[in-house]
């Protein structure tokens, strides 16, 4: 498998395609309300399922089911995959969790923060050399979850654990020597078994085809919701420079964040009227930092 050449030039299909995805991801909080009353495993288990298709029919229509096949056939990366799709269920269940109890703060916060964690998860795992605005950046961050930790009593858990699994998540993928649309298709196959498995047990209990047909049909979106946002960003890193994917990856947590506070009347009391500005800080000093290093290499 050929590795890629790095995106040097912003395509509109590209823009399109990443726009698409995080305004959808932006917008999820709104559908995961809808559906606060199930529970978060049974709402996981029908984001798994009902992404089998959509995932299998796009890797039908590119062509790339050989891939696939390859993949199931080597332990390794049978097996790499299996951590990357426990990383990410993990993180859709806290996610779930958190819009239905009223944490959607929390979560726009840990994706806020998650490019500053993948910085410093680079700089010791890998020992890549930070600038100096990218230690500042990253130390405004965690000065923040400081104030959040000293107001609440305890850690901000919600928004660190989904920073770090979607950090590290996004860490391995870069490592799993595989495209993105088939790499989650085989992370959905292999999360299938136990979320059929779940399923099978509630039985009557669940809220498929039991509760109503809105309940259903929204169960059954959510496949939708989960697997397109993820193939559109796909296809769409692929015609876009690094640094406008770096500035785009904000749209997302904001959208989280103004739904939250407008939408949710989620409180913003004085320590998150610190903290917050403090990120937003830390992600202008970042991001710059970032551009200014895009055009020096491409000088």
């Amino acid at each position: 498998m050929t590795t890629p050449s790095p995106q040097t030039g912003d395509t509109p299909a590209g823009f399109a395609y990443a726009v698409g995805a995080y305004l959808i991801w932006g917008f999820l909080p709104l559908y995961m309300k809808a559906v606060d009353h199930i529970a978060p495993v049974e709402i996981i288990a029908h984001r798994i399922l009902w992404s089998v298709p959509i995932a299998g029919l796009v890797l039908l229509a590119l062509g790339r089911t050989a891939d696939l096949v390859r993949a199931l056939r080597t332990p390794r990366m049978v097996g790499m995959a299996a951590v990357t799709a426990a990383l990410i269920s993990v993180n859709w269940g806290v996610y779930v969790w958190a819009i239905a109890n009223d944490r959607a703060l929390d979560a726009a916060l840990g994706y806020y923060i998650n490019p500053l964690f993948s910085v410093a998860l680079g700089a010791v795992i890998l020992r890549e050399r930070l600038a100096p605005a990218q230690w500042v950046a990253v130390g405004l961050a965690a000065v923040a979850v400081g104030i959040l930790t000293v107001s609440a009593g305890v850690l901000p858990w919600v928004a660190l654990v989904l920073m770090a699994t979607f950090g590290v998540y996004g860490f391995l993928r870069k490592t799993l020597p595989i495209g993105p649309n088939q790499g989650f298709l085989l992370e959905v196959l292999l999360l299938s078994p136990p979320a059929l498995a779940y399923l099978l047990w509630l039985g009557g209990d669940g809220h498929f085809a039991t509760t109503g047909w809105a309940d259903t049909a929204l169960l059954v979106g959510t496949g939708a919701v989960t697997a397109v946002p993820l193939m559109l960003y796909a296809n769409g890193a692929k015609g876009l420079r690094l640094s406008t994917i770096g500035i785009l990856q904000y749209i997302a947590p904001t959208m989280i964040f103004l739904i939250a506070v407008f939408v949710f009347a989620e409180p913003f009391g004085p320590a998150r009227a610190v903290a917050f500005p403090l990120i937003w800080a830390a992600l202008v000093i970042y991001t710059a930092a970032m551009i200014r290093g895009a055009r020096a290499a491409r000088a």
